[in-house]
């Protein structure tokens, strides 16, 4: 009798579990989620496959110190990373002096007061400091840029929809604009025909509306030197520093694919224990 109640009342939980998963299929179905405006118009990401991805996935830091040195040299110009310090570029390789001359060193220095007069002043930056910003506020940094702000990059890889992907492919998509294709040999601006174009803006078909006020910041092979001896390519700067800005966007990820193969080993020993346990209890009981 008991054993009847008890499938009974499993059987009734299953059957709750199926029909919620099958009314919310059905939601999803008849109304699905809005397309965000980063879907209006341009072409999908191309990927570009970094040592991260997948669930077993690992830092390149090889990679990502070149990446680290694109970002140095040619985006810190313009673009702030005011979530990460200094310190973290131990994570990826870098020791302890090497930190601290590369703080010592950056082009930006901390802002500061001056203890005697009160005036603002600047100061060497820490390792414990994070990155400055290039600009004092939003107005100079409007100021300089044409009024376009340039974005923080900090969590740029979260903030958009296949971040990697996309800022590789965002980094490599400048194109010029006339008679431009895409992949399947149509023509951009006949897929799109309400794209339009704005004195002062640049052509990139991955961006949201394929005109984007940043300039293209990777010009020609060679822009970098590359300490290890790596062929500096555009592609490969490309590549580079998009994987730097996954890891500053996600500087946890060995440790999170860890956590996560525990807890599924874990799990799979536990359901093995229950089953035993199972097998032990009714070893008696005759069917």
């Amino acid at each position: 009798m008991v054993r009847k109640i008890a499938f009974l009342i499993g059987l009734g939980f299953i059957a709750v579990l199926v029909i919620g998963l099958v009314s919310t299929v059905i939601g999803a179905i008849r109304t699905p989620p809005p397309e965000s405006a980063g879907h209006e118009f341009h072409l999908e990401p191309r990927p570009a496959s970094f040592a991260s991805d997948g669930a077993f996935g690992k830092w390149d830091r090889a990679q990502l110190q070149r990446g680290f040195q694109v970002y140095k040299e040619v985006c810190a110009g313009c673009h702030s990373m005011r979530l990460v310090s200094f310190r973290d570029l131990e994570q990826i390789g870098y020791n302890e002096p090497e930190v601290k001359a590369i703080a010592t060193q950056w082009p930006v220095e901390q802002p500061s007061v001056n203890q005697e007069t009160g005036e603002p002043a600047t100061r060497k930056n820490l390792p414990s400091d994070r990155f400055p910003s290039p600009y004092a506020n939003e107005v100079a940094a409007r100021a300089a840029n044409n009024n376009a702000l340039p974005p923080d990059l900090s969590l740029m890889v979260k903030a958009r929809d296949d971040g990697s992907d996309y800022i590789y492919s965002l980094l490599t998509g400048y194109r010029p604009q006339a008679g431009y294709k895409n992949e399947d040999g149509k023509e951009l601006l006949k897929e799109f025909p309400d794209a339009k174009t704005t004195q002062g803006l640049h052509f990139n078909p991955y961006y949201a509306n394929l005109n984007i006020a940043m300039p293209p910041p990777l010009t020609s092979s060679g822009q970098v030197t590359y300490s290890d001896g790596t062929n500096a390519t555009v592609d490969q700067m490309a590549k580079d520093v998009s994987a730097f800005l996954t890891w500053s966007a996600e500087p946890n990820l060995e440790r999170r694919h860890a956590a996560g193969l525990a807890a599924v080993l874990f799990i799979a020993i536990f359901c093995f224990l229950a089953y035993g346990a199972y097998k032990n209890v009714w070893a008696d009981v005759k069917h």
